[in-house]
């Protein structure tokens, strides 16, 4: 066996999480073409690198199938309900940064905090006889924000386009998403509400706690986080 290191398969991420690694040590690439999903690890023995899309990181951790895995502290949250009993969080890797918040159409005048959605979310619903719609991608960790804050009369609609132009299409009357600038969301006439941020996610390193290991696993994995000077 070997530890698996599941790293993002492509783009911005996987090349700043092989810089990343590269700066402490360890040596990722990609071997192959670029259609191929392999990869080599140069550095510490006994550990093996698997690229994968980011969306599918959190589930192969939380199976066990990979005892490492580089992704979005977004996609944690939201794809595994209690989430630290199944990961453990490692070290933030500093890029991949973007804020999870909840943008309103810029010319609701009124709105400009989740008490005031809440109240335009329930005269919005004696008006048209139908709950607000919010586009997201992030259900769980919507939904829960919104429970928190007291936030009711609402329905979560799914969005897995862009969802900032759900608002202009009239599918939903708000949204929840992830921005870096807020740049997309100004070009589609949509502010940010000034105490809805749910989540500020960045990429980061998490370990399965639930991945099986034999003795030498153990020993390339204490090797390893030595190599990267993080706490086993």
């Amino acid at each position: 066996m070997s530890i698996k290191l599941g790293v993002p398969s492509k783009g911005r991420l996987m090349e700043k999480t092989f810089d990343w690694f590269g700066a402490r040590g360890v040596s990722l690439s990609r071997t192959g073409s670029d259609r191929e999903y392999a990869g080599a690890v140069d550095g510490v023995d006994g550990v093996e690198l698997v690229l994968l899309s980011a969306g599918e990181i959190p589930r192969e951790l939380a199976a066990g199938r990979i005892h490492l895995g580089v992704t979005g502290t977004d996609l944690i949250r939201e794809k595994l309900g209690q989430w630290e009993q199944q990961v453990q969080e490692m070290a933030e890797l500093g890029f991949g940064q973007a804020d999870l918040i909840i943008a309103v159409p810029g010319c609701w005048v009124d709105v400009e905090t989740l008490d005031d959605l809440d109240a335009a979310a329930a005269d919005f619903r004696a008006r048209h006889g139908f709950r607000m719609r919010i586009a997201t991608k992030y259900h769980r960790l919507v939904r829960e924000y919104l429970m928190d804050a007291g936030v009711a009369d609402y329905q979560l609609v799914d969005s897995q386009g862009a969802t900032e132009g759900t608002v202009k299409n009239l599918t939903a009357e708000a949204i929840a998403d992830i921005t870096t600038t807020g740049d997309t969301l100004r070009a589609n006439h949509l502010k940010i509400l000034s105490d809805a941020m749910v989540l500020q996610s960045q990429a980061t390193l998490f370990r399965s706690r639930v991945a099986e290991m034999s003795d030498e696993d153990r020993a390339a994995m204490a090797v390893l986080m030595a190599t990267l000077q993080l706490g086993d």
